[in-house]
């Protein structure tokens, strides 16, 4: 069994405590340089500052702003920030159309980095010039704050920004702090392991301390995060979700690694949560079924409230409008069961690896020798990001990409022969899974790959195409053929 243990005992019962320097939002937001480097909280379109930024959107000042986020924001950020012109270059994730369009048109300079590694990159590694951090917050005292719904890289952010200003939200339950394990690990080259035994332990605090010369400013409000919404689950994604089920209970017979224990991680999106559905109709014995990665979906509450999970461990709660009020209902109870780490832990390699998690992500698209494009259509046109999907598909136990086999009412494959852009390689997925049904390609060469790929996961109205193109480039004396022309003139 998971051994937990309680939240954290270091509670408050005040939103603002001690001498704190409050502002209003236009006051904190001139406080702003025109050309900052602005790092901002947010993570899963929760847990981001939302009355600064749309105080600089509304500000008369020529702003060229480098905004950099440990995940995808909401409106205030990536719609009306965005639209005012005031950003010129962005890190690391954008979600909006709005955002995505300008990011096509070059309008923004984006740069899409892996969820696990931006705080290092930032505050090591000369990303970028850091000069103020913008963050939500429950509560705030002159030298701590409790961050609200979720958060990222928060902490590495703090710590390498000059300045601080701190949004502390009235609309966040302040029992959110139960949620919180902020665990900071020391600086490379003297940073030991990271003593997580048991994705339910606790191993920080609920508050995020940082130097009070820093605090510049606090800002009261009360407004709602931009909360994702989900599709209902279509034919394709149930079928899907049966095929990963019916995958799961043989790679749990198959392995002593599964002996005990499963944990798991999916991508964020309308997929993922219908797959969490199909587990709670899985039967997993007298095994633990843990969730450890980085986002929290309503999908994970029904199986938290069906008593089908025994932990969940990430860096954000990603949930809908009804899954952010059962979660503000109930915090106590599910802090029993949920804790919310920085995004170098719930993404850290090493912790991936050491608690064997089976990690399952979509993409726009693969190819039929197993390579996987996770961001961009086309191969050239930005969708959102690659977020954490790499962190997870480069080191997890089992790696299973799960997508329909086709778009766009199925006019378009999914399943392509060649994928212009490649977000994760073909040695980074074990495992393939559509509605028309599993290609593991574990220990398989890449033309068997192929073969595999095309019988299992292709849709039939395409596989004929696609089994004709690996007829025809077979013949080559490569490891692995391609015809490039042909297969950027796809579909024939």
């Amino acid at each position: 069994m998971t051994g937990r243990r309680e939240p954290a005992t270091d509670t408050v019962d005040r939103r603002l405590n001690g001498n704190l320097p409050l502002l209003d939002a236009g006051a904190a937001a001139a406080r702003i340089d025109a050309d900052a480097t602005v790092l901002t909280s947010g993570f899963g379109s929760v847990g981001y500052p939302k009355l600064i930024p749309l105080a600089l959107a509304d500000s008369d000042r020529d702003l060229s702003l480098t905004v950099v986020s440990s995940g995808n924001v909401g409106d205030e950020i990536d719609v009306a920030l965005v639209e005012s012109g005031a950003i010129d270059r962005r890190f690391t994730y954008q979600s909006s159309a709005v955002a995505r369009a300008a990011t096509n048109r070059r309008d923004i300079a984006f740069s899409d980095r892996n969820a696990s590694s931006i705080g290092d990159e930032v505050q090591y590694g000369g990303l970028v010039e850091p000069d103020i951090a913008v963050v939500e917050a429950v509560a705030v005292g002159e030298d701590w704050f409790v961050p609200s719904t979720s958060v990222g890289q928060v902490p590495a952010f703090v710590e390498a920004a000059d300045e601080l200003l701190v949004e502390v939200n009235h609309r966040q339950p302040l029992k959110l702090q139960a949620l919180h394990d902020i665990y900071r690990p020391e600086a490379p080259p003297n940073r030991g392991p990271i003593p997580l035994t048991d994705p339910g332990e606790r191993i920080g605090t609920s508050r995020m301390h940082f130097d009070p010369e820093k605090l510049v400013g606090v800002v009261e409000t009360d407004r709602v995060d931009s909360t994702y919404s989900f599709r209902e689950p279509a034919d394709d994604d149930l079928a899907i979700a049966a095929n990963l089920g019916d995958f799961l209970a043989e790679e749990m017979e198959r392995t002593a690694a599964f002996e005990d224990a499963v944990h798991l991680q999916f991508g964020v999106g309308s997929l993922g949560n219908a797959l969490m559905g199909e587990l709670e109709g899985l039967e997993f014995g007298d095994r633990d079924v843990v969730y450890y990665g980085e986002l929290i979906q309503d999908g994970l509450l029904d199986m938290l409230d069906a008593d089908r999970l025994a932990c969940a461990s990430a860096t954000s709660m990603a949930l809908t409008d009804e899954g952010q009020e059962r979660l503000f209902a109930s915090v106590e109870r599910y802090a029993r069961d949920v804790v919310l780490r920085p995004a170098d832990v719930s993404n850290h390699p090493g912790l991936i690896d050491r608690f064997g998690v089976i990690g399952v992500n979509s993409a726009i698209e693969v190819d039929i020798y197993g390579n996987v494009n996770s961001t961009h259509v086309g191969g050239k046109r930005m969708i959102n990001g690659v977020g954490g999907s790499a962190d997870f598909n480069r080191n997890a136990l089992v790696t299973i990409c799960a997508l329909p086999s086709t778009h766009d009412d199925g006019e378009i494959s999914r399943v392509v022969p060649m994928t212009f852009h490649v977000d994760h390689t073909e040695h980074d997925i074990d495992v393939f899974v559509t509605e028309q049904g599993v290609a593991d390609v574990r220990g398989l060469s890449p033309v068997e790959r192929a073969e595999l790929i095309v019988e299992e996961c292709a849709h039939p109205s395409f596989r004929p195409r696609l089994r004709d193109y690996l007829d025809d480039v077979r013949s080559q004396d490569d490891h692995i053929p391609h015809d490039v022309a042909r297969a950027a003139d796809w579909p024939e």
